[in-house]
């Protein structure tokens, strides 16, 4: 029986550490910057009230992500927002925070594969970017969402099926090797 370790919670320590990760898929989410940056700091607020419920590091960045995904399917629906665009503006901010590193001839295919992320169903969008961005195992992804690993399985084959299908008819010059 493993017994519990006496974890103790600082709020500055985790701010630092996991509000990039927070911050990153409130604007994947909802391709906007302001709403992201108001988002992430939400998530933020709800954890320092919320911190004594938490038993680790590892609970703690799971909660978090749980809840960035949740605020930011929340304010998609509040603001009836279907399809966010992301400009190259967003893709510089996330290769700031992230240190993605994205040469002068990729930009403009980095934007298009953005904005088709952008563009997938609300369902969809939030298994990849969970899957992709943050790595997350099918059954990770369906603790953080609440759903069955059959569903997330589900939304993960369609949504890249579908982002399959958005290339093959917007980016036929990068498909052709061109």
């Amino acid at each position: 029986m493993r017994q519990a370790v006496n974890w103790q919670p600082d709020f500055e320590a985790l701010v630092e550490e996991h509000q990039s990760m927070v911050f990153s898929i409130a604007l994947r989410m909802t391709g906007d910057r302001g709403l992201a940056e108001e988002l992430a700091q939400d998530v933020l607020l709800e954890l320092d009230r919320n911190l004594h419920k938490l038993s680790s590091a590892e609970h703690a960045r799971f909660w978090l992500r749980q809840v960035a995904m949740h605020r930011s399917a929340d304010a998609l629906r509040r603001r009836k927002v279907k399809a966010p665009t992301l400009g190259f503006d967003v893709w510089d901010e996330l290769e700031e925070r992230h240190g993605l590193l994205v040469s002068e001839g990729d930009s403009s295919l980095s934007i298009r594969i953005e904005e088709m992320l952008a563009s997938l169903p609300e369902a969809h969008r939030s298994v990849i970017i969970l899957r992709y961005q943050e790595d997350l195992t099918p059954d990770e992804i369906a603790a953080t969402l609440k759903a069955p690993v059959a569903t997330v399985k589900s939304h993960l084959q369609r949504g890249l099926k579908l982002l399959r299908v958005k290339a093959s008819q917007t980016l036929k010059e990068y498909v052709r090797g061109s």
